[in-house]
């Protein structure tokens, strides 16, 4: 299957068997583009003993550590080809990953987006109300993460408002007649974790005001390591959000500026999944061995998509646990699991620090 077929394809349609076929042949033909269209690539895995003839299986292709990309500016295209820059968000004296898309990435990012997500909120443009500012999006060209996602989740609204104003406090008004004027229908919200909770839900507490979003979807992202000091678990974001809105569905889903698009979305069972475009590996720390299912290692997430950058076999800072495969109880093929936390004594990745 090339690219075009695959994304005709369902996003979790695939068994364990199908799935490593197509890896397998497409991530080697993959890598050998970047191998050949990369100098810092090529160079990188000449010191590891890459066979660029071989044909691998792709649990056995080389990784990339995803802080490279702090480093380095890795690009597998020309500079006249691409279009969009996509930075990790960070504070001020963070060093931030850039990632560097030409047109046929950045299209094939949003059609993937769209296929995962249209898979839980309906093929239907949708009210939406998106849980930011609207000065976040003020270069559509050079783009944060937060950036990045707002725009990306924008498509999925036909009427879009921004609850947040400049000074991101929150349009009670504004909220207000919007949920009035489409009770009828199925809302969507999108926002990034820790926005939605401190200008969200805690301002909607102080003014003791509970709007009827009972019919409505929430996707929501990043910012958990900003919410620790508030030792709130998943579920206790969701019962929260539930007091001050009645909102009974919310999805987190986990993601990273170094592969754009490629995001795994949370069930109605709690578990992030895996979709046909991509894939993760829990490796051991003592030697980068494949973990057992049930056993805490390193997340290594894998994607089909990155063609203008080697960015499709990473090794994140993230530790995680498989929790099984074409088994989840919300008939999703494809592997689950969850996240654990983050490696000690590493630098933050922007994309979970949302708002500075």
């Amino acid at each position: 299957m090339n690219i075009e077929e695959i994304l005709k394809t369902e996003p979790y349609s695939l068994n364990r068997k199908e799935k490593e076929s197509l890896f397998s042949s497409f991530l080697t033909d993959l890598s050998r583009y970047h191998y050949l269209n990369c100098e810092l690539y090529r160079k990188m895995m000449d010191g590891i003993g890459y066979n660029v003839n071989k044909n691998y299986s792709y649990v056995d292709l080389p990784f990339l550590p995803v802080q490279l990309f702090k480093s380095f500016e890795l690009k597998s295209t020309a500079n006249e080809n691409i279009v969009k820059t996509i930075s990790s968000s960070g504070t001020s004296n963070q060093m931030k990953s850039l990632v560097f898309l030409d047109k046929e990435n950045a299209t094939n990012l949003t059609k993937v987006l769209t296929k995962i997500v249209s898979s839980f909120i309906g093929h239907k443009r949708v009210p939406m109300i998106i849980l930011d500012s609207e000065n976040i999006i003020n270069d559509r060209i050079n783009l944060s993460a937060r950036s990045a996602g707002v725009s990306g989740f924008s498509i999925f609204g036909y009427k879009r408002i921004y609850a947040l104003n400049e000074k991101m406090e929150l349009d009670i008004e504004l909220l207000q007649t919007f949920i009035k004027e489409h009770k009828k229908e199925q809302v969507f919200l999108f926002g990034f974790t820790y926005i939605v909770y401190k200008y969200f839900y805690k301002e909607l507490l102080r003014l003791g005001i509970k709007l009827d979003l009972s019919n409505a979807i929430l996707i929501h992202g990043g910012g958990w390591k900003k919410l620790e000091k508030e030792s709130l678990s998943v579920l206790d974001f969701k019962n929260k959000l539930k007091e001050v809105s009645s909102i009974r569905r919310v999805y987190d889903y986990y993601g990273m500026a170094e592969q754009t698009g490629s995001i795994y979305m949370e069930c109605e069972f709690g578990h992030y999944h895996t979709s046909i475009f991509s894939d993760i590996i829990i490796r051991r720390a003592l030697d980068f061995s494949i973990a057992n299912t049930g056993e805490e290692g390193i997340i290594q997430v894998i994607s089909l998509l990155p063609k203008s950058y080697p960015g499709h076999s990473l090794l994140t800072d993230d530790k995680g646990i498989l929790l099984g495969e074409d088994d989840c109880s919300c008939n999703r093929l494809g592997k689950y699991f969850k996240i654990t936390g983050r490696i000690k004594n590493v630098e933050l990745r922007g994309c979970s620090n949302t708002y500075e």
